[in-house]
């Protein structure tokens, strides 16, 4: 699993795996968009909330480095 989204978030939000790392340094500098990852392990899941804060490029990037973390295993 590399995505979780619910379908009734408003606004629109979903968790995606993170290296722990860069996990913590974009929780960091988004704050209001990027949160540790709801009921999933903090450690390696951020939720991401599109508020608008993000650019869509950057989402589609989490969602895509989400897959490549778990596309090794």
């Amino acid at each position: 699993m590399f995505l979780l989204l619910p379908l009734d978030a408003d606004p629109l939000q979903f968790n995606v795996k993170c290296e722990p790392d860069k996990a913590i340094q974009l929780r960091d500098e988004y704050p209001n968009a990027i949160l540790p990852g709801y009921h999933m392990n903090k450690k390696h899941w951020n939720t991401v909330v599109a508020n608008g804060e993000l650019k869509d490029t950057q989402l589609k990037e989490f969602i895509q480095d989400s897959y490549c973390l778990i596309r090794k295993k």
